[in-house]
């Protein structure tokens, strides 16, 4: 499985057109997730054949809508991922919305996708992951240029890498070998 993730577009659809073209025609990506912050920039991949899967920001009205979920779980190749705006509670969170940090602790999830802090990056904590694929913007005052994030899973292992989208330079990459024999990675 191939997934593509941007986050922060605050309505740069200039660049999101252009990541979702290279996860799509060069990257061959099966999903594009967007993690929030002007979620009706996500209205031009609907030009791309390709599933798209978003959470809210934390200012976004959608936010506080109870019906729409903040943070989102799902499965990619056996992996557990949460989907989240932010890595920690917020103080717009619903009062029924899981603490990103709470779920890394108790080991219930395997990679936690966020943004809004604008600074891409990847760590392992323990044995959870934590990606931040950097924001869309072309000018950022925190100083990071505009980026997105490439996760590869199979059944040998799982590819992070965090991509700069004016360069194609991958400014950061994390590669985890699955141990077949025990099915661990």
């Amino acid at each position: 499985m191939r997934l593509g993730i941007v986050s922060d577009t605050h309505g740069n659809v200039k660049n999101l057109r252009r990541v979702a073209e290279e996860l799509t025609e060069n990257r061959k990506v099966d999903c594009i997730i967007h993690l929030g912050d002007e979620c009706e920039d996500i209205k031009v991949l609907d030009d791309f054949k390709v599933t798209v899967l978003l959470v809210h920001g934390v200012y976004c009205r959608h936010y506080q809508d109870p019906e729409i979920p903040n943070r989102i779980f799902c499965r990619f190749d056996g992996y557990r991922f949460l989907l989240t705006h932010t890595d920690s509670k917020h103080k717009n969170d619903l009062p029924d919305d899981p603490d990103p940090q709470e779920l890394a602790i108790a080991g219930e999830v395997d990679i936690i996708l966020y943004g809004h802090t604008h600074i891409p990056g990847i760590k392992r904590e323990n044995a959870v992951i934590w990606l931040n694929p950097g924001h869309l913007k072309d000018e950022d005052k925190k100083g990071y240029g505009p980026s997105f994030a490439v996760i590869e899973t199979d059944d040998k292992g799982i590819l992070l890498q965090i991509i700069e989208l004016n360069t194609g330079k991958v400014l950061e990459e994390l590669e985890i070998k699955k141990d077949l024999r025990q099915g661990k990675h």
